[in-house]
């Protein structure tokens, strides 16, 4: 079961190969707000006056990166009559002075959206080729941040086209759906203008190192393998997939992760690990210390093995308030955190071991009894029928017959039974038969009518 997962999560994880290297090439595709509320006075100057000397800055910087792209898409620029976007300088080698010359002839001239410009970003970067792709939205919030941007920003981000989305909210306006459309950073004062520019700029083409140490409760480090998945906590999106594992000399591996995002953190273990809101710096290797107790579970057949060949029976772990955690067959050796889990054997009827205690470092070993066998042999013509377990007065279902079938053999735990038939052509009470039988471990019982 384990070793399925594994494989599995190696198959759907490609992208973890991927963000263990570091990407050739940074594209950087701005997104910025032209609409009518970009000539509002900031402070010393309209922000779309102030936009322009910073962007103008920002780019003679980038001119001197080689291994950084941008292009330019506006919104909000276009005619009265003609509300939309437009991707005005493309990506390509040597166009810092077509950006430059575009960026100071904008003028805000009507309404759009972000939401419109960022719908068609992702037909903007050139497929293929080892990049990373970042978007970065320049816009004062003024109704340029509509709630359909939610919705746009996660199709963006499951795409897997970008790798981070990035909001410059200025002017000190209301940007009520900021958090969703991407990492939201606020410029309220010009001063900061340039500072949160360059130190988005700066961190774009880094990678965090991190790694990920599980410790048992000695604190020595942990051996077992196990997946693990770094998610962006703001989409909820998978950015990482990989299996946590040491080398021989006990060293994690170390992973390469975007510095700009927070991340949420799932250990697949059973039941899975969680950790919440990590970021992690570039000028260090981040370490996450996790501590795992985990222990071993077997449930198998007590008593004398039947002649009959045995069927797999699966068991099924449940944490104590009713979630699912693994599924194991009998006889296999499952691994679990420490605690108390309910397991249900899919035995017939049920058999539930509430409270079972799994000890860090320790195995337990759980016996249930080995069934017996029913060899039913059924009246003539089509019968419905089923069959209970009696229960100190009480009665629990257990199965129904197969009416297509006139006899059945079936697996059925030890103790005391009533089958109950009921005749097609019946239109009676009376004609109901009814039969009381035990079933006793690893024998066979046979009833015939």
């Amino acid at each position: 079961m384990r070793k399925t997962l594994i494989l599995a999560l190696l198959l759907i994880g490609g992208n973890a190969l991927y963000a263990q290297q570091a990407p050739e090439k940074t594209r950087l595709l701005l997104i910025l707000d032209c609409s009518n509320s970009m000539w509002d006075h900031w402070q010393s100057n309209a922000k779309i006056k102030v936009t322009q000397q910073v962007l103008l800055s920002f780019l003679d910087s980038v001119s001197r990166q080689h291994d950084v792209d941008v292009a330019l898409r506006v919104f909000g620029h276009l005619n009265r009559n003609q509300i939309g976007t437009r991707l005005e300088v493309p990506f390509g080698e040597d166009n810092i002075y077509q950006l430059q010359s575009k960026i100071k002839t904008l003028v805000p001239n009507g309404g759009c959206t972000a939401a419109a410009a960022l719908t068609d970003a992702l037909s903007d970067f050139p497929a293929g080729g080892d990049t990373r792709n970042i978007i970065l939205i320049v816009t004062d919030g003024v109704g340029g941040l509509s709630a359909e941007i939610c919705y746009v920003a996660r199709q963006v981000q499951l795409s897997g086209v970008v790798v981070q989305t990035f909001v410059l909210g200025i002017g000190g306006g209301e940007f009520d759906n900021a958090d969703c459309a991407g990492t939201f950073l606020s410029v309220p004062h010009e001063e900061d203008y340039s500072r949160t520019l360059y130190d988005i700029f700066r961190l774009a083409g880094k990678t965090a190192r991190v790694v990920v140490r599980m410790l048992n409760g000695d604190g020595a480090l942990f051996e077992a393998e196990h997946p693990i998945a770094f998610y962006d906590r703001r989409t909820g999106v998978s950015r990482l997939n990989t299996i946590y594992s040491v080398d021989n000399t006990l060293t994690p591996d170390t992973l390469l992760l975007d510095p700009l995002m927070t991340y949420d953190l799932t250990v697949f273990t059973h039941p899975p690990l969680c950790r919440e809101a990590m970021q992690f710096g570039i000028d260090r290797v981040n370490t996450v210390d996790l501590t795992v107790s985990e222990g071993s579970l077997c449930v198998r057949f007590g008593g004398r093995r039947p002649q009959w060949q045995q069927s797999a029976v699966d068991a099924i772990v449940r944490l104590p308030r009713g979630e699912r955690v693994a599924a194991q067959e009998i006889g296999e050796v499952g691994q679990y955190l420490a605690g108390r889990y309910d397991v249900e054997v899919q035995t017939l009827p049920v058999t539930t071991l509430r409270g079972v205690e799994v000890r860090g470092g320790a195995l337990t070993n759980l016996e249930v009894p080995m069934p017996g066998m029913l060899v039913l042999s059924k009246p003539k013509g089509i019968t419905t029928g089923a069959i209970f377990k009696l229960n100190d007065g009480n009665v629990e279902f257990t199965t129904d017959l197969n009416p297509s079938t006139a006899g059945e053999r079936l697996l059925l735990q030890p103790g005391e039974y009533e089958l109950v038939l009921h005749p097609q052509d019946a239109t009676l009470y009376n004609k109901v038969q009814t039969r009381r039988f035990v079933i006793e471990s690893s024998q066979t019982t046979k009833i015939q009518f």
